[in-house]
Order: structure tokens, then sequence, then C-alpha cells
């Protein structure tokens, strides 16, 4: 039996990496490009500063690239892989997919051990199987971002909280406090999960009188708070601008409806209605202890919600600390299901294994599939083939994909973005829309020329096509791409 279960396991993980593997060497803008690209263009940056012969025009041009990206964490993942870029000899960007794979499956062997030690052996394969095979998951764990190494350390510092609530060691209180503080430094937003598990555990653990004596309750909140304190010192304009822009000017969503639905679809839509009810019903039939932690951890991701209510229906990313909380809620579930099944005859065990192979293999088949049906292998030779268009002889805006990532990626070119429609509607729900011509003339104020390639884009934003078309001679159009003359305005 036990060859059998580590077989089993063993399965279970070799199909999640092959799912992350497969299409290794496609090009990142399959998910969320923008941030994709981002991360690229700043590991290629820090890549050519570090690299001997580079071309000093070159090294330049990285450099400035990067740079201008808006740095909204430190590069930690762009540094690893700009580092593995000069030992192996070049440039590679599916490098960071075998990064941000790993990461993931590291948290899944904590999220499986733990799952494991809150149920039973049944209820941690279903919430591994979950983890790794989940679409979202898949596509999301891929991805040139910071995120799937945030939810890694956030697996194992919850892991450690665990273990640190059973035993009360030093040992289990450093490594709590050690990951929770590789997690909140590798994205600030991962303190909400991080609160929502230690919180209850600590009060839980040694009551309200005693946990602020507790030596190694100090141990841990210093550890965890110490590395981001560190790098945000002398950076409070940036925290105080991103709370006002991104919390306090949209808290009016809070107040309505829709705001909710919006959420509840997201999430249902990525996660499946099924498995997030099933997952709270997880959280009500789970053992006390484990209420506990599986409670703080829906408050801790509900609160996180609350403080950034814009990202929670316009971005899926967001939601992906989600999957193993989700993961681990369907544990008790599973366990309470496999108990009662082993009473039963031979053949309906042998329907549930049949229902759990469609529920593995299903999400699987999904995955590739979506994979196998987009290709963008071409993209570096059509934006080299735009950026070849452009006029040199004076500064571009731009209403291009992904703010311009694209073109300054693969063209080594930079124009200015337009904003899309998702930005434009962000700041009327900010309150600072602007007039159109006032915002045409703040943001062509000297600019030579108006670039389109998110055809798309334009055909949304009315206003521009027809100020454009009625204001501004077309000075080249080709496959995808229109380029309008700002210098000569039409009569």
């Amino acid at each position: 039996m036990r060859y059998l279960t580590l077989i089993l396991i063993s399965i279970l993980f070799a199909l999640g990496i092959g799912l992350r593997l497969y299409d290794l060497t496609d090009q990142p803008v399959d998910f969320h490009a923008t941030r994709q690209l981002r991360g690229a263009m700043i590991a290629r940056g820090m890549y050519y500063e570090m690299l001997p012969e580079a071309d000093p025009e070159t090294r330049e041009m990285a450099i400035g690239f990067g740079s201008t990206t808006g740095q909204y964490e430190p590069s930690i993942i762009e540094k690893i892989v700009a580092y593995t870029y000069l030992f192996t000899g070049g440039e590679k960007l599916w490098i960071a997919r075998l990064y941000t794979s790993l990461f993931w499956i590291i948290g899944g062997i904590a999220l499986f051990d733990l799952a494991r030690r809150m149920t039973s052996l049944a209820g941690a394969l279903v919430a591994i199987s979950y983890y790794l095979v989940l679409p979202f998951a898949v596509q999301a764990s891929r991805s040139f971002q910071p995120d799937p190494g945030m939810v890694m350390w956030i697996i194992l510092s919850v892991y450690s909280f665990y273990r640190w609530s059973e035993k009360q060691s030093w040992t289990w209180a450093i490594l709590a406090g050690v990951f929770g503080g590789a997690a909140i430094l590798t994205k600030v937003v991962a303190a909400y999960i991080i609160g929502g598990a230690a919180i209850p555990l600590v009060l839980s653990t040694l009551s309200i009188r005693r946990f602020w004596r507790d030596p190694q309750v100090w141990a841990m909140a210093i550890l965890m708070v110490t590395p981001t304190a560190i790098y945000y010192l002398g950076r409070g304009d940036r925290a105080s601008q991103y709370l006002s822009g991104w919390t306090l000017s949209l808290s009016h969503l809070l107040l309505e409806p829709s705001f909710y639905v919006r959420w509840l679809n997201m999430v249902q839509n990525l996660m499946g209605l099924s498995a997030l009810l099933l997952a709270l019903v997880g959280l009500v039939i789970s053992k006390p202890h484990n209420r506990t932690l599986l409670l703080g951890l829906w408050v801790g991701y509900g609160i996180y919600g609350l403080f950034l209510p814009y990202q929670m229906y316009t971005h899926n990313y967001y939601h992906l600390q989600l999957i193993p909380i989700i993961a681990l809620s369907l544990a008790p579930v599973a366990q309470l299901i496999f108990e009662r099944i082993s009473q039963e005859r031979k053949a309906w065990q042998a329907l549930l294994v049949g229902v759990a192979l469609v529920g593995l293999i299903f999400p699987a088949w999904l995955s590739i599939a979506e994979m196998k049906r987009e290709d963008f292998r071409g993209e570096p030779a059509y934006w080299q083939e735009i950026a070849s268009y452009l006029p040199t002889d004076g500064k571009i805006i731009g209403l291009t994909q992904d703010y311009g990532y694209r073109l300054s990626y693969y063209g080594w070119r930079k124009v200015q973005p337009w904003p899309n429609r998702g930005e434009r509607q962000l700041a009327e729900l900010r309150g600072n829309s602007k007039e159109f011509e006032d915002l045409f003339a703040n943001r062509t104020e000297g600019k030579s020329y108006f670039l389109i390639t998110a055809i798309g884009q334009l055909n949304d934003q009315l206003d521009l096509k027809q100020y454009l078309a009625e204001n501004y001679p077309l000075l080249a159009q080709g496959d995808g791409y229109l380029i309008y003359d700002l210098r000569n305005p039409s009569p």
C-alpha cells in the first residue's frame, strides 16, 4: 500500500510538472503579457548591466527600458533570471517559466503534507490534485511574475505556523517567520493571508493573555516584518500613493452590490463554483483546530479583497493565493467521502475512482488544449517589423498592446502609452476623468506621431478614433498598425 501511495503521488506531481513544461519555449504573452514582459525587460536590463562584453549602446537601452517599467516590488525573480542568463550564456525567456513552475511545485509539496496532517492521505491527494491541475493554476504558475513565488512562500509559512502550533518549537517559529517575511517581501499583499493564518493560530495556541509575552511570537513577528520594512524604508511616498490610488479612491465600490457579484463571478470562473462551495463546506466540517486556520485564511483573503476592490474583478492573478486555500478546504470533504465510500462494495469504490480520474484528467486536458490553441512564436518578428516602420525623427505616443511593452521588448522601441479603455474607466471610477480634448492635448504634448496597433481598443474609444481621423493625416498603415502624423494637423 505504501508503494502504491508513493507511485500515485509521483504521478500527480509528474503530471503537474509536465503541464507546466508543455509548450515551454512559447513567448510569455499568453497570460497577462504586461506583467510578464515587464519582468522580461527588468531581467534583460540586469543581464546587460552584468554582461562584460555587451555593446555599450545596447546595454544603455536595455537598462533604460527596464528602469522605466515601474518598480512595484523587489525584483527578486528578475534578478534570479538575469543571473541565469549570465551563467547559461544568453537571454532565454523560458528560463523564467522553469523557476516559477519550480516554485509552484515546492509549494505543492508543503501543501500536500499540510493537508495530510490536517485530514488524511485521501484528503491530501484531492487537495494537491486541485492545486496542480486547475487550469488557472497551470496558466498562472508558468507566468514570469512574482506571484507564483509569493504563493510558495505563503504555503511554506502557513505550513510552518501549523507545525509550530503543534509543538511550539523554536525551529518552526523561526521558519514561519523567515518564510512569512519572504512572502511579504516578494509581494506585500501576502501579509493579508499570512496574518490571517498567524493571528488565529497564535491566539488559539497561547491564549490572549500569554501570546504577547512569548519570545517565539516576537521572533516570528520581527522576522516577518523586518525584510519588507527595510526594503520600503524611504519609499513611504510610493506606499501612500498606492493606498490612495487603489484603496481610498476606490472605496466607494464596497458600497455597490455589483462589486461583490463581480468578485464572486471572477472567483467562480477561475476556481469552479462547485470547488468553491465544497471548500466552504470543508471549512464548516473541519476539526476545530484546523477550522481556526482555514477560517483565518478565508478571512485574510476577504480583507485583502476589500483593500483592493478594483483588482478583485479585473485582475485574475490577484486571486492566485486563493488556490491553496480552496485546496486545503477541500481536504476535509474528500476525507469524509473516502471514509464513507470505504464501507461500500468494490463496485462503488471503483466508480469513485473513475469519477476522481475524470476530475483529474479533464482539467489537465483543458490546460493542454488552451496552450495548443494559441501560438505566440511569431510575436518577435511582428514587433520588429512594426519597429522598423516607425519614424526616428520625433517622439511617439501609442495605443498599443500591453502599454507598449511588446514593442519595447521585441522591437527595442519606446512609445509613450495612450490610456486604454480600462485605464479610462478606472479614471472615471476615481473621479479623475478629463474632457477628451484636454486629455488628448496633455498626452500628445511634444509628440510627433501617434501609433495604433491595438485596433480593437481604438474601436472601443470612438472619441479618439474620430478625433485622429478628422484632425491628423495618416502617415502609414499596414497589417495591424496605423501611424498618424501629429506635426501636420489636417485643415
